[in-house]
């Protein structure tokens, strides 16, 4: 490893050097706050030359957002044949010009430099010359200590190592604790701002649920192997994290994603501040759907007797129920009264056709018979 990084060695230990004496002449030279802001100003030189890098991760990872519903057709379409699927992928990424990698650019971009400082910090707690410092420099490392804990010390060193370095263990604990949570919260809330915010909610794909996935694994990665880190590293990777935050709040209100939250929040500061030329036709379809909204009339909140009467008044039905009874009351008594009626014209026809004689009651039932019309039985009249 020393072999082959041999090289980076050199440049990131010379940039701290560099860095380390210019800070010298506002600090004491032995002193946390020269070594330690020399490590953050090789952070924010690195993140400067990687910002070509940002942009195109920032162009990649919308333009995978964009292609997963592509994407998931090719692979339910394709779904028996892998290789053919793969062969699809490819001709997709190379028409629209997209690669997948291109959104691991910069971690990629930043792991040499981050094994390198990892490197450098472990030989001076080891005593050892690296690179361009040499052993003057290396004792003046060894001093500095920031809140106590120094530079080239860990979570998981023994107390005599510690010692060693002139620092307790309860004081290098404590910082590198601290330093962890506040490097895995920061972690966390740059995922969650790029989740809430910058991520278009109308179009729901895996990928969505893997950026979700990466917004609670990379700050429980951070914190297992924190302690693993020498408290310079923190300081590199915190510092490293704050910039991506920042950057990443800069770009998500300059240049938001389209249909996201913040897009639709820049929208309407550049409307209310009269920057945004918007087409007439939308407007005037906003306004009538607006003024429709506010003239639009509630339902009434009604009580059970109106909901079960069909919204009607409870003491309307009521008479409508007495009015109809009586109604029907009255339509029973005349029914009685007209059945009575035909009863008694009934006996009194019977009466005088037995009058009359049996000769012509006979002849009637014989007539009837003969159109086939049956006799009425006495009970039945």
């Amino acid at each position: 490893m020393d072999t082959i990084l041999g090289p980076l060695y050199i440049a990131v230990s010379w940039i701290i050097v560099q860095f380390h004496s210019f800070y010298s002449l506002i600090f004491d030279k032995d002193s946390g706050a020269a070594w330690g802001l020399s490590i953050v100003s090789l952070v924010v030189l690195i993140r400067i030359c990687l910002i070509p890098l940002f942009v195109k991760q920032i162009k990649s990872t919308r333009n995978m957002q964009a292609l997963q519903p592509k994407m998931k057709a090719i692979q339910e379409r394709y779904k028996s044949d892998k290789q053919r699927q793969s062969e699809e992928m490819m001709k997709l990424y190379k028409e629209t010009g997209t690669n997948p990698l291109s959104s691991c650019l910069p971690i990629l971009a930043q792991s040499p430099f981050f094994i390198s400082l990892y490197q450098v910090l472990s030989h001076i707690a080891q005593n050892k010359t690296v690179g361009v410092i040499d052993q003057s420099l290396l004792e003046s490392a060894q001093k500095a200590h920031i809140f106590g804990a120094p530079l080239a010390a860990k979570f998981m060193d023994t107390a005599a190592k510690i010692e060693s370095l002139g620092a307790s263990v309860t004081n290098v604990r404590v910082v590198t604790i601290i330093m962890i949570i506040l490097m895995s919260a920061s972690q966390f809330y740059t995922q969650r701002q790029l989740m809430t915010k910058n991520v278009d909610l109308t179009v729901k794909t895996p990928f969505m649920q893997q950026q979700k996935m990466l917004m609670y694994v990379f700050p429980i990665m951070f914190a297992v192997f924190g302690i693993n880190f020498p408290v310079g590293v923190l300081v590199y990777w915190l510092t490293t994290n704050v910039w991506t935050m920042g950057q990443q709040m800069f770009v998500i209100r300059r240049n938001p994603t389209p249909g996201s939250k913040a897009f639709a929040e820049r929208q309407e500061r550049l409307r209310a501040a009269g920057k945004l030329v918007e087409d007439p036709a939308e407007v005037a379809a906003k306004q009538a759907a607006e003024e429709a909204r506010q003239h639009r009339q509630q339902p009434k909140r009604q009580t059970k007797a109106k909901r079960q009467t069909g919204g009607a008044p409870a003491g309307g039905a009521q008479n409508r129920t007495r009015a109809g009874s009586a109604t029907r009351d009255a339509d029973t008594a005349g029914s009685g009264q007209g059945a009575g009626k035909k009863q008694s014209l009934e006996k009194k026809d019977a009466q005088g056709g037995k009058e009359k004689g049996g000769a012509s009651g006979s002849r009637t039932t014989k007539s009837g018979q003969r159109k086939g019309q049956q006799p009425k039985h006495p009970s039945k009249k």
